[in-house]
């Protein structure tokens, strides 16, 4: 049998098939979805059906729930495990899913199985609202996040080789969570060869992110991974704090991370690539900064957490530009680069490209960062 591995943000578990088994697909405290129509949708790059046999219809869209933890574990999660989860102070809605890392086109994606009549709630409104997109997940179809869609090279529509056979790509949607980049229906999943009902959402609005996160690494045990979603702060923490001298990356370190970038010029761009030959664009901020002694969270969205935000008339040479490009989710942080100096910048594109120099732009420009190591390595 195989090793399935399955991440969430930048953790890794190993599952082991033989040791899979299926509980009940819906937890004790799935969220019953409110039977009204959403509001128009907007457009939204999907397309329905050319599937064989007409697809079943999701549910409408009910109420919108923000997911704040995404948790995996290594085991099932049981219908008690998940009352448990449901009784915790703050929790008031649940999801359940499948979770594993999957080959895609020859690509390494971290994928969930889910149903969608009732995930859909806790995506991007303009992901959640889009009947075509589910549909078509449930009629068999993967949706890929607009990152790999657009940047890794999988248009629309296109068929590309999965573990069991080909899949189409119905659609491009950014779920939000970590570094999940596809979305299956979860009767595709079980053919994938996905391990059942080892992920779970949870949506608590109104309490701290951190100490939920605690209380639900204790109730559901060890060698369960628990990463924080759109994390609830109190509002000290919220603040924008003061930073003592030394919080800041050194010249010297700013130096061999800026030295190291320009020495993969030319180098191809490969969507989920980390080096040394091949990058996307966060990866090669996190290759160049190990360079210089800074451990980098992996994703786009994480380094936009290594440090304050600077103007962009502050910029300097070793901070982190970061853009919104990604329709799905128009909040979402989804491209990287590597400030050089003198209104240039060093950075991995997309497919097709190469890491290079090139001049800054500001369209879609979501701000700059000035990385802490401190906070760099504190990022889950």
């Amino acid at each position: 049998m195989s090793l399935v591995a399955v991440l969430t943000a930048d953790l890794m578990l190993l599952v082991q098939a033989s040791e899979r088994q299926a509980v009940g697909q819906q937890p004790a405290a799935a969220v019953r979805q409110q039977q009204h129509r959403p509001e128009p949708q907007k457009t939204l790059a999907a397309e329905q059906g050319k599937q064989g046999d007409t697809p079943q219809p999701v549910k409408p869209l009910g109420r919108l729930h923000k997911p704040n933890l995404f948790a995996v574990t290594r085991k099932p999660l049981t219908n008690e495990l998940l009352r448990k989860v449901a009784k915790v102070s703050g929790v008031t809605a649940l999801e359940l899913a499948d979770a594993a890392s999957i080959t895609l086109d020859g690509k390494r994606v971290q994928t969930l199985a889910v149903d969608p009549s009732t995930f859909r709630a806790y995506t991007p409104k303009v992901t959640a609202a889009s009947d075509a997109l589910w549909n078509n997940v449930a009629a068999g179809d993967v949706a890929v996040s607009f990152v790999l869609g657009n940047d890794g090279g999988l248009s629309l529509h296109s068929r590309v080789s999965g573990p069991n056979g080909s899949l189409r790509i119905g659609a491009y949607a950014t779920t939000g969570f970590g570094a999940v980049d596809a979305v299956v229906s979860r009767e595709v999943g079980r053919t994938l060869g996905l391990p059942h009902d080892n992920a779970l959402i949870v949506s608590a609005p109104k309490t701290n992110s951190d100490k939920l996160r605690k209380a639900l690494l204790k109730v559901l045990g060890k060698g369960t991974q628990v990463a924080m979603v759109n994390p609830v702060l109190p509002p000290a923490q919220a603040k924008v704090r003061t930073y003592a001298a030394g919080s800041f990356m050194s010249g010297e370190q700013i130096t061999v991370a800026l030295r190291a970038a320009a020495s993969k010029l030319g180098r191809p761009y490969v969507w989920g690539a980390e080096g040394p030959d091949t990058f996307d664009c966060s990866g090669l901020v996190q290759w160049a900064f190990a360079q210089a002694g800074v451990r980098m969270p992996r994703v786009t969205h994480q380094q936009w957490l290594a440090g304050p935000q600077v103007p962009l008339s502050q910029i300097q040479p070793g901070d982190l530009l970061f853009w919104r490009i990604d329709p799905t989710n128009p909040g979402y942080i989804s491209h990287v680069a590597i400030y050089w100096g003198g209104g240039k910048m060093v950075v991995a594109p997309r497919t097709g490209d190469v890491v290079k120099i090139a001049p800054i732009s500001t369209r879609n420009l979501a701000g700059i960062v000035r990385v802490s190591p401190a906070l760099a390595a504190r990022v889950r």
